[in-house]
């Protein structure tokens, strides 16, 4: 690393993952030698940041929030916003601001090479990603001075008990104790109460989908037929709703549901795999039945809740996608890949450029060897080992992602000099 001294850097941070992670993060930065501040923008923002001398709630109108973002960088001398996503309205036009100013623009988000480990680039990330103008070719060459083993990827979510409990208790802050917040609009379209109560629905229903999606994966899995997986996404993900054509989850599930009916032979199956955290605000299992009884499939369209996708995976003839990283795993395994929206691994020596109909007739194979360069770019690069929401996970994150965020260069540019930490071979948390 080129510098691992806060001295002089003073960082801004907006909204991050639900939890602690965030205000964990800030105190490893101050033992740095930096300085910190927080925005808030409700009160589960302020519940989980545990410095209150340095939290600066925002309570005006959305409107004001430019202004008030670049009243704040001046006043307190800002040189790195700290956020949690880059598409949200807030964090949209704070990136635009600080990048003008000349302020550095650190990005978390989800792993792209999920679940164990978090992505972690500067000045954007998905759509936004500086991945999305690089090349497998550009990528070998900046892995030539390094022969790190590329791990096997972890077969389950390891955070995802930790995940809903601190969704639910962010929402409930919100619902209950935002009375100095009265201003506060969320990023999403549900209101407040709604997005509560799915968090507690989810919480007190996980037994039962428990035993549902695994009766659900057993008959898929003996039923001794060829099947093609399709890889569900939140419908209000920035990923879905910033970087793909479709408007709605129904738009893409009628395309699948259409072009399998018209290309696959009458003997396969389709599987439809939703998101661990799917909490039924969109009715995708109605629509999927629905559309499957319309092109006359019901006996040869499934539906899955969550659950892990390797049990499905290590089987599936082909996968299809809007752009959702759980692709990541299906590249892993070899297996054929279609998507629609702009994601990360959109390169074209492994992500198939065949008519729908005609893939799920007879997909090409992606060229695992091109694949095996990108993962290996990642894990030396944006991907960092660790998680946001359970204990341990955040401690291995901030093993090493402090020093990423204090030195000159970004993850990409850091591998390209040679100043990149090496990192250790991670093993599955349990």
């Amino acid at each position: 690393m080129a510098k691992s001294s806060g001295k002089d850097r003073v960082f801004l941070f907006l909204q991050g993952p639900h939890g602690p992670f965030f205000s964990g993060l800030a105190k490893m930065l101050r033992r740095s030698g930096a300085t910190v501040w927080r925005v808030g923008f409700n009160a589960g923002d302020a519940f989980f940041w545990s410095d209150r001398k340095s939290f600066l709630p925002f309570q005006d109108d959305p409107a004001d929030w430019p202004d008030r973002f670049d009243n704040i960088c001046a006043e307190k001398g800002i040189t790195d916003i700290v956020l949690y996503g880059d598409v949200r309205p807030i964090h949209a036009q704070a990136v635009e601001r600080a990048k003008l100013a000349g302020i550095r623009v650190h990005v978390f988000e989800e792993g792209y090479l999920r679940p164990f480990w978090v992505t972690y680039e500067r000045g954007g990330s998905n759509g936004h990603s500086r991945l999305m103008n690089m090349t497998i070719p550009d990528m070998e060459k900046a892995l030539e001075g390094t022969d790190m083993d590329t791990p096997m990827p972890p077969a389950h979510w390891g955070d995802m008990r930790h995940h809903v409990f601190y969704g639910f208790a962010y929402h409930w802050f919100i619902m209950f104790l935002n009375q100095q917040f009265r201003n506060f609009k969320p990023h999403r379209d549900l209101p407040v109460t709604r997005e509560f109560q799915l968090y507690l629905q989810r919480l007190l229903l996980m037994p039962a989908l428990a035993v549902e999606r695994r009766a659900a994966t057993l008959r898929i899995r003996y039923g001794g037929f060829p099947y093609h997986l399709a890889l569900l996404q939140l419908e209000h993900d920035s990923s879905f709703q910033e970087h793909s054509p479709f408007s709605s989850m129904t738009e893409f599930l009628e395309l699948v549901i259409t072009e399998f009916a018209r290309g696959a032979p009458a003997h396969h199956h389709l599987v439809f795999k939703a998101h661990p955290l799917e909490d039924g605000r969109v009715p995708v299992r109605r629509e999927i039945a629905r559309l499957a009884r319309e092109h006359d499939l019901s006996d040869r369209v499934h539906y899955v809740r969550g659950g892990k996708l390797a049990q499905l995976l290590n089987e599936a003839r082909s996968a299809v996608t809007v752009n959702s990283t759980a692709a990541q795993q299906v590249l892993w395994r070899g297996i054929p890949l279609k998507i629609f929206g702009k994601a990360v691994y959109d390169q074209p020596e492994f992500v198939s450029t065949q008519p729908l109909s005609n893939f799920f007739a007879g997909a090409t194979r992606p060229d695992n060897r091109a694949y095996k360069v990108y993962r290996r770019f990642l894990l030396e690069t944006s991907q960092v080992g660790g998680g946001f929401y359970s204990a341990r996970g955040r401690r291995q994150l901030m093993r090493h992602v402090v020093d990423m965020m204090l030195s000159e260069e970004d993850p990409y540019q850091a591998l390209h000099s040679g100043t990149a930490a090496p990192r250790q071979q991670l093993r599955l948390i349990k």
